[in-house]
């Protein structure tokens, strides 16, 4: 089990809040609907968002390239409910509720 301090956790939990708002921003800034964004960054038009197409917002979401691949994994593993590893339509829908939700 990864222990950590009161210092790293909440550096932690200010850098998760800040990617969120930055997600946010993009999607509400630049696409009438979350929809609008999926079918933007599904560049292969296959109705899923693999990892490199979350890799690309996050990268729009003026993400580091550092974090990015991380991000991107996480956000498949939470928000992937059909087990392909990819993000559906249904999935990112339920994504930004749950982001916009929690800011």
């Amino acid at each position: 089990m990864i222990s950590y301090s009161i210092k790293e956790s909440n550096y932690i939990m200010g850098a998760k809040e800040d990617i969120l708002k930055k997600i946010s921003f993009l999607i509400t800034s630049k696409f009438q609907s979350p929809a609008e964004a999926f079918l933007f960054f599904d560049k292969d038009k296959d109705g899923k968002l693999n990892k490199d197409e979350v890799k690309d917002l996050l990268k729009d979401a003026d993400i580091s390239g550092f974090f990015r691949g991380i991000v991107a994994g996480e956000l498949i593993k939470g928000y992937d409910k059909s087990g392909d590893e990819c993000i559906n339509l249904d999935e990112f829908k339920i994504a930004i509720a749950e982001l916009e939700r929690d800011l």
